[in-house]
């Protein structure tokens, strides 16, 4: 498999970067995770304006360039030769050894890799799964939060976690023990006739204490479903007792697309199974993948 680094194709088993990239000395980077199907990338430039502007606000780059980006990632779909993929993106601070140097700035190491996509059991989407609740919190403060940073390894731990008792997922709270969001997704709930979702960042109140949340894609894809089924959408603070509450509670994000949790820990939410507009939005998630668009 030939992946795309630093502009060039190169076998995979002989792509290298430096040790001294600030990505593998200090975890300084940020990625980008999509879906391809069809032979087309779902949503790739919003993923890539997102990344562009994390490392502008994070102070990686000022100077991303989206469409020479999305040009690689195409390029780098084709030479994998898949038609369905999982596409990861990862930009870094580039080899440190430039500064120590005297050098000026150093440029980005940028990394491009094309997958088959993870296969998921048809039973996590037709009877739903259990999520745990993470012993982490997320901290608003952190300018990180709500950016896709090379620092997973608290998620990862988490997610360790999870598993070892039987769950898909662990939802993470805020210091303020308001919901955040997943290890690797986004949580948007039913009740009432209504779709509610925590805040991401950039969709901050003025006056508040910033988001820990990401925006993420198929997020807001399933905001714009809500609407097209008549369901109300509000951003705000949801609390351990509104979810417990909840009808149907949904995870996402752009590999699974849209998955339906029927239990946290040991409460069981709604009637057990998926609910109505969770079923739905499986189905238009399923309709993205089958037009490759």
């Amino acid at each position: 498999m030939d992946v795309w680094l630093n502009g060039n194709f190169v076998a995979d088993d002989e792509a290298k970067v430096s040790a001294f990239d600030a990505g593998i000395q200090h975890g300084v980077g940020i990625f980008e995770t999509m879906r391809a199907s069809r032979g087309r990338v779902i949503d790739l430039f919003p993923h890539l304006e997102r990344m562009a502007n994390s490392a502008k606000v994070l102070g990686l780059s000022e100077q991303m360039q989206v469409d020479p980006l999305g040009e690689a990632v195409l390029a780098t779909l084709k030479q994998s030769g898949l038609e369905d993929a999982r596409i990861r993106v990862t930009v870094t601070g580039g080899d440190l050894n430039m500064l120590r140097e005297g050098g000026g700035a150093q440029d980005p190491t940028i990394l491009i890799v094309a997958q088959p996509v993870t296969p998921y059991p048809d039973e996590l989407f037709e009877n739903g799964t259990t999520v745990t609740v993470a012993d982490t919190r997320a901290n608003p403060l952190d300018p990180f939060c709500g950016h896709k940073t090379l620092w997973y390894w608290p998620r990862l731990m988490e997610l360790q976690h999870a598993a070892a008792r039987g769950a898909s997922e662990s939802l993470w709270f805020t210091i303020s023990n308001h919901l955040a969001c997943g290890c690797v997704s986004n949580v948007l709930l039913v009740k009432d006739g209504r779709l509610r979702t925590p805040p991401a960042r950039g969709e901050d109140s003025p006056g508040r204490l910033p988001s820990a949340v990401l925006a993420g894609i198929v997020r807001g894809s399933v905001m714009e479903w809500a609407k097209q089924e008549g369901l109300e959408v509000e951003l705000g603070a949801i609390t351990i007792e509104e979810l417990l509450d909840a009808e149907e509670i949904m995870l996402t994000n752009s590999s699974w697309g849209v998955l339906p949790a029927v239990q946290v820990e040991q409460r069981e939410i709604g009637d057990g199974r998926p609910g109505r507009f969770t079923r739905v939005a499986i189905e238009r998630w399923r309709e993205l993948l089958a037009v490759g668009a």
